[in-house]
Order: structure tokens, then sequence, then C-alpha cells
């Protein structure tokens, strides 16, 4: 894997990271104050899906 794959990769996350809160400030806070809301079982049980999404998603792409 090269550098420059992977600091695209990031280049990309940071890019989607920054576009809720730019497009919808005040829909991204209150997503952010639901998931704070959560219990630490259910953040972590979200965390999981989040990773297991992402990697599949990598594994159909890189596949």
């Amino acid at each position: 894997m090269a550098w420059a794959d992977l600091f695209a990769g990031f280049a990309f996350y940071l890019i989607l990271e920054g576009l809720f809160p730019f497009a919808a400030p005040q829909a991204w806070r209150r997503g952010l104050a639901s998931l704070a809301q959560l219990e630490d079982g259910q953040l972590r049980t979200f965390g999981l899906v989040v990773v297991i999404s992402g990697l599949l998603v990598l594994f159909v792409v890189r596949g």
C-alpha cells in the first residue's frame, strides 16, 4: 500500500467529516447530542457497526 493512498483516504475522511457540520450545523449538533445520551454499551455497538461497515466497504472496493 502506498503512502499516497493512505493520505488520500485520510483526506477523503476529513472532507466527509467537515461536510456535515458545514451543510447542516443544527442537524449535526442534534445528532451529536443524541449520540452523547446513549449508554456506553449502545455507543460501543454503534461504533462496532460503523467499523464493520467500513471494513465491508473497504473489502468490496479493494477486494
